[in-house]
């Protein structure tokens, strides 16, 4: 059972939310009423994406790729956009590659009506003609490396690959905090270790993160087959589903994102906040190990409900939803504006740690590298 330990805001009501300006360089949507009930009308947008969407064009339910409960603290986001719209967002348990491949599948009969998840997954989806042009209202605070200049896809948020352990049977098994990828390779650590396929989004971002680590390159990707072929003899497991194993003590370590061992650590009441370490990890010789790694949004083209669409993407690049990022121990891409939970991990080790990769190049050549490591590794 998860319950939320920091709380910014839970369920925003209609009349907080249609209150907040809604000026082209503001974070907020702005709700003109014209009438009562379907009447209503939202001046939505950023720039030349500015418009007006009425309410009663909206559906009973919104259909996005990724927005799903589990992850990022996206049920907060999706309640508290359903209070004040009414209009609820489907939970799209799918990983960003699931989302491109059913994009890809349904190309001539567009399902959802947005995308949402690794920020390079959406810079292919966009090179694959899925997406439209849409920048929504707070657009112009996005860095200008996490947004496309034409407007079609946006980062939201950004996250940093890290290691989360259960620092319990750490000390049981005489085992120190990891501060290296060379640290995972004991037998203590390998024999139960987790992570994702390089399919997923976060699964990439480890691949990644240890090829940086061990000297590699995108153009030398034979360090992390290495690392993983070394792990899965030593009886690591590449899968989705490892939370509860790891709440329940079958897998002692798992490898992911940031803010998923803090969210766990923080927000989760089935093991105790001493018993989960979080650290983010560099290279045996000095290099960086933690690939960050931008999340963010696109609007789909010819997809149903597009205004409705619009006002949720406006809603999560607000300040009220970026807010809610902070919940679950994401940064939020607008956090230069927000006060950080002390909780985040120390910044001095983002710095020993973190590095950022030429995310163009990155999807240029991102479906290459997962078929080398997969195949490299017989994942």
């Amino acid at each position: 059972m998860v319950s939320t330990r920091r709380k910014f805001i839970g369920t925003a009501s209609a009349a907080a939310l249609t209150s907040l300006a809604g000026c082209n360089t503001g974070s907020s949507t702005e709700q003109t009423t014209t009438g009562t009930g379907s009447a209503e009308t939202y001046d939505i947008g950023y720039g030349d994406s500015r418009t007006t969407v009425e309410a009663s064009a909206f559906p009973d339910m919104l259909y996005f790729y990724c927005v799903q409960s589990g992850w990022m603290n996206w049920p907060s986001l999706m309640q508290s956009f359903e209070d004040a719209y009414g209009v609820a967002v489907h939970d799209d348990d799918r990983s960003s590659g699931e989302a491109l491949q059913h994009m890809r599948s349904h190309a001539n009969d567009m399902t959802h009506s947005g995308y949402n998840g690794g920020y390079t997954y959406g810079i292919v989806a966009h090179n694959d003609g899925f997406t439209r042009a849409y920048k929504p209202n707070g657009w112009d605070t996005v860095p200008e490396s996490l947004k496309t200049d034409d407007g079609h896809v946006t980062a939201t948020r950004r996250v940093t690959t890290a290691v989360t352990y259960r620092k319990d049977i750490y000390e049981e098994r005489g085992l120190e905090e990891p501060t290296t990828w060379e640290d995972l390779l004991q037998p203590e650590i390998m024999q139960d270790l987790a992570l994702q396929t390089p399919q997923a989004a976060v699964g990439l971002a480890t691949a990644l993160s240890i090829n940086n680590a061990r000297g590699g390159t995108m153009d030398d990707l034979q360090p992390v087959i290495d690392y993983y072929t070394r792990i899965q003899e030593g009886g690591a497991e590449f899968t989705d589903n490892f939370l509860a194993q790891f709440s329940r003590g079958e897998y002692a370590t798992f490898l992911r994102y940031d803010y998923s061992g803090l969210d766990l650590k923080y927000n989760n009441t089935e093991v105790p906040e001493e018993n989960v370490g979080v650290a983010l990890l560099g290279g045996e010789n000095g290099n960086e190990g933690a690939l960050n790694m931008p999340y963010g949004y696109a609007l789909l083209k010819d997809a149903p409900n597009p205004g409705a669409a619009k006002l949720f993407m406006d809603y999560v690049l607000s300040l009220e939803g970026q807010r809610q990022f902070l919940d679950a121990y994401v940064r939020p891409i607008r956090s230069a504006e927000l006060e950080l939970p002390d909780e985040f991990i120390d910044p001095a080790e983002y710095e020993r740690t973190e590095f950022q990769v030429d995310y163009g190049q990155l999807v240029e050549r991102q479906e290459s590298i997962i078929q080398a490591i997969t195949r490299g590794a017989n994942i």
